[in-house]
């Protein structure tokens, strides 16, 4: 009796592991960081296929942009739905005035399961007192 309980204890053991095994191998390797303006700038120049995203307003983004930035305004009632219509995969950087917009998307980035979002710490303001440039929509 004991020896069959010992069995089953060490088959159940074996089963904990290897689900606690088989769970690590299949989580996400996703990447969602935020970086300083200089590094957003690095992976922008670095990524041939990078995506900027401009979370602001319509009427922020007309006063100045990352160069090919992209407007999905963050207080849009569909804002998830807008992010969820977007390649997961691809890699994304993000922005808005100073990040705290940005910093709230990130979550929404992470639920809907992209896998590399850069969010530039302090958003185009930080951007703007780095000396990094901004073009006209």
């Amino acid at each position: 009796m004991v020896q069959a309980s010992r069995n089953r204890l060490t088959l159940a053991l074996a089963a904990i592991t290897l689900a606690a095994i088989s769970l690590a191998a299949c989580s996400s390797s996703a990447t969602l960081e935020t970086v300083s303006p200089e590094a957003a700038a690095a992976v922008i120049d670095g990524t041939s296929d990078v995506v900027v995203l401009d979370i602001r307003t319509p009427e922020e983004f007309a006063d100045g942009i990352i160069d090919g930035a992209v407007n999905i305004d963050f207080y849009e009632p569909d804002f998830a739905a807008q992010l969820d219509t977007l390649d997961k995969d691809a890699d994304y950087v993000v922005y808005c005035r100073s990040d705290n917009r940005s910093g709230q998307a990130m979550d929404v980035f992470a639920d809907l399961g992209f896998t590399s979002v850069t969010e530039i710490d302090g958003g185009i303001v930080a951007w703007y007192q780095a000396g990094l440039p901004v073009v006209a929509p």
